[in-house]
């Protein structure tokens, strides 16, 4: 988005209408449907979609497709989200129309919220067999947020994000978070989660991790959560997850290490059982990944029989390569 004057001029006209606004307002905490909006604005869908056509040509608001659905957010440009978020920020929450929309919201929420929970119960007993056989989530999450520190970072990419969990607990560092995951069904429980947790700084969208519909270049932080196992080319996932990292962009993997629990393969989709330290470091070097460290969570009880979970942490080489050498490196040289 622009900022000259007529680009300016265009934009304003296309946020000073009160729908429309209303319309920013809702999508500044969270994306939503063309039915979702119709329900919350209480207009026909002919009149909010001409609404929302009007702030997609604006340059203020994205779309994206989810199976039969289209889903509507604030345009992932830090220019027009400052924008937006500029302009939504001088609405009186009191204003009586601004809290009717906001009570249809939470309806809406409460209505996601339960379906995802729904489906999270039918599936509930099949990962608790799976975690009943490593660390604790707890250990493993607590290992990540002091890996990934406490300095702020513009974006954060997390592919095959599932219930959203890490896009929650890494929400206060980040400026803006994307999820990506093929299953609906699991976009649903990270909408309900993130919702729940008051998270408006993150969406999750459908998409294929061999092809995330995402711009390259463009994340300060990619994780892959438990993910690779069931993937047929994780070194594909990898190479396009090193893509989507900035210069310097960090990359970090939570999977299994190498084990021989079949069952899993048979029971539960795993395509693979387990990764070695030296498969992840080819395969980062391969994409241009600098491995910089790696941790092991020993299973609970220690058993042999049961999982080990490794988490790797990789960086974008272009920044180490651009960065000066030291005086003495260069006498080396």
């Amino acid at each position: 988005m622009t900022a000259t004057l007529d680009g300016l001029v265009d934009t304003l006209k296309a946020a000073a209408e009160t729908s429309r606004l209303r319309i920013l307002a809702l999508l500044s905490r969270g994306d939503l449907t063309v039915s979702d909006l119709t329900e919350i604005l209480n207009q026909s869908q002919p009149r909010v979609s001409r609404h929302l056509k009007l702030l997609l040509d604006a340059g203020l608001i994205g779309r994206y497709q989810e199976g039969s659905w289209a889903y509507f957010r604030i345009a992932d440009g830090d220019t027009a989200r400052d924008f937006v978020h500029g302009i939504v920020g001088r609405v009186n929450a009191r204003d009586p129309q601004i809290e009717r929309d906001l009570e249809r919201l939470a309806s809406v929420k409460r209505r996601r919220q339960a379906r995802a929970a729904e489906y999270f119960s039918a599936n509930a007993a099949s990962w608790d067999e799976i975690r009943s056989l490593h660390a604790s989530d707890r250990a493993v999450e607590a290992a990540l947020l002091k890996l990934v520190g406490k300095r702020p970072f513009q974006s954060m990419l997390d592919l095959g994000t599932g219930t959203g969990r890490l896009l929650e607990i890494l929400a206060p560092l980040y400026r803006r978070g994307v999820g990506i995951d093929m299953s609906r069904e699991m976009l649903a429980v990270a909408r309900a989660n993130l919702d729940k947790a008051g998270i408006a700084n993150a969406q999750v969208r459908q998409g294929d991790i061999y092809a995330p519909p995402v711009e390259r270049d463009s994340f300060d932080l990619v994780t892959i959560h438990q993910v690779l196992h069931y993937l047929d080319d994780p070194a594909l996932a990898i190479g396009e997850a090193a893509r989507l990292l900035r210069p310097g962009g960090r990359l970090i993997i939570v999977d299994f290490a190498s084990h021989a629990l079949e069952f899993l393969r048979e029971e539960h989709a795993h395509m693979r059982l387990g990764f070695s330290d030296r498969q992840i470091a080819d395969w980062f070097a391969e994409a241009g990944i600098e491995l910089e460290d790696s941790q092991e969570f020993e299973p609970r009880g220690g058993s042999e029989a049961r999982l080990t979970v490794k988490l790797w942490l990789g960086r974008d080489r272009r920044q180490l390569i651009a960065e000066p050498v030291r005086a003495g490196e260069r006498e080396t040289a």
